[in-house]
């Protein structure tokens, strides 16, 4: 039963669109009417600015870590890993919003944060350099992950390669968009990195 409850519970935490609540709450905008539509991180950088985008971040982020920590804390018998994946599919597939939610990449980084903080802290790395070379969030969201994934090997612990392995999955399927317009040329970048750089 308490199992059961704690599935539910971070499907549900995963659900909260903060994106939208704290577009409306504070910044009276539908985030939703701004860039890509999205409720998630990069987005609300682009409708909130920088302290309205790191706001949702950490909300998103937390979203992931406290499943983890509270099945950690009461010591179920299920891996921990577990209910951060209910979180991670709350965001990706929110039932306050028929479904339709975010890319979950905050959220992912908050499960891992809360379960390994040394292995999160080098794929964010991972993500940073990324983001240096090519300024493109996207990019480096899926290349983040997927270096994640190679390095989750190394670990040995089967749990945290399965659960990282499908959040690569929906992070890629999540990014189908993107992707086409990486491969076109076209993909948005942000003012940071080498970009920046050059621009200069």
């Amino acid at each position: 039963m308490l199992i059961f409850t704690l599935l539910i519970f971070a499907y549900l935490i995963g659900s909260i669109p903060f994106g939208l609540v704290i577009g409306k709450l504070i910044y009276k905008k539908d985030i939703r009417q701004f860039g890509s539509g999205n409720i998630g991180t990069t987005n609300a950088f682009r409708a909130f600015g920088k302290a309205g985008g790191t706001l949702v971040f950490v909300c998103d982020m937390l979203k992931g870590m406290i499943p983890v920590l509270l099945a950690s804390y009461l010591d179920v018998s299920w891996h921990p890993l577990l209910f951060g994946g209910m979180a991670i599919l709350g965001h990706s597939f929110p039932i306050f919003l028929k479904f339709k939610g975010g890319k979950a990449v905050a959220t992912s980084f908050g499960v891992v944060l809360a379960y390994h903080p040394i292995f999160a802290l080098i794929a964010i790395a991972s993500f940073f350099i990324s983001l240096y070379i090519t300024s493109m969030v996207s990019f480096s969201s899926i290349f983040a992950v997927a270096f994640a994934l190679a390095l989750s090997l190394f670990y040995q612990d089967w749990v945290l390669t399965f659960v990282t392995l499908l959040v690569f999955i929906l992070i890629v399927v999540r990014h189908k968009d993107n992707i086409k317009r990486i491969r076109q040329g076209t993909e948005s970048r942000v003012p940071f990195g080498l970009r920046k750089s050059q621009k200069k």
